[in-house]
């Protein structure tokens, strides 16, 4: 195994933001957003993936497109731009793939018999009786998808959060933010459970940077405007600090 690779570790040529590694098999998939050199606005193009043996991720394959933003219904003409994608396997052996249209406020998802196949449309993630999650106003607005099938096989979808998005971006509904949100999807991988309820607010308790005691322990009253990444006890966390002292908890996932 080589024990040293170097960044960046795709060619110059290629830009995948938003990159989620997963190790399906014996090889490495990067999966991500597509910016295109010199475009006015992020995530242009469609979703295309790399791979590479678990054992030399210097060797990387382009596996091509994978997906293309104007398969989903909702964006036949291809103006919509495909923002963070997740994928996961799911129980049925299947590799899923969950993604959001910048501001449009649904979230769809695609399927495929590979990881590096052509995905297929499957639909929009929604509720028992067939309504879109997002086509209401009041609904949480789905965002930046991040999906987990549990070791026990329960199927959890995280949705994060952005800016306040006018009603026009979304098609005139009026979606709320008030942080990211859970749910519980059924085995079928796209029905929701349970769910949404708010996981981390955008705001949290009022209160001095310096009050917060964990801060203290880790950056040592240090002020910082940077990410910080703290492991403890087998848990990452991952900190991230505006100038103006703002504090906002960006992830907490359990390491092993």
């Amino acid at each position: 195994m080589k024990q040293q690779v170097f960044n960046p570790y795709l060619p110059s040529w290629e830009y995948i933001p938003d990159g989620e590694p997963y190790v399906f098999g014996d090889r490495v998939y990067v999966y991500g957003s597509h910016d295109s050199f010199g475009a006015p606005i992020f995530c242009v193009k469609d979703y295309v993936c790399w791979s590479a043996p678990v054992t030399d991720l210097s060797d990387w394959r382009y596996e091509g497109v994978i997906y293309r933003k104007n398969q989903d219904p909702s964006n036949k003409l291809g103006i919509r731009c495909l923002y963070a994608p997740d994928v996961t396997q799911g129980p049925d052996g299947r590799y899923y793939l969950y993604y959001a249209f910048d501001f449009m406020g649904e979230m769809g998802v695609a399927v495929c018999d590979t990881p590096a196949g052509k995905y297929e449309f499957y639909g929009h993630v929604h509720f028992k009786d067939g309504h879109v999650w997002g086509k209401k106003s009041g609904e949480p607005f789905p965002f930046d998808p991040g999906i987990l099938v549990d070791d026990d096989k329960r199927v959890y979808l995280y949705s994060g959060f952005a800016t306040k998005v006018p009603a026009i971006a979304s098609r005139g509904r009026n979606l709320t933010n008030e942080g990211g949100v859970v749910l519980e999807l059924e085995q079928d991988m796209i029905t929701i459970k349970s769910g949404p309820e708010l996981l981390f607010p955008i705001k949290g308790k009022k209160g001095a940077f310096q009050d917060h005691a964990f801060l203290k322990q880790v950056l040592y009253e240090k002020w910082m405007e940077n990410i910080v990444l703290y492991i403890h006890q087998n848990t990452i966390m991952i900190f991230a600090t505006q100038w103006q002292i703002h504090l906002k908890v960006h992830l907490l996932m359990e390491a092993f």
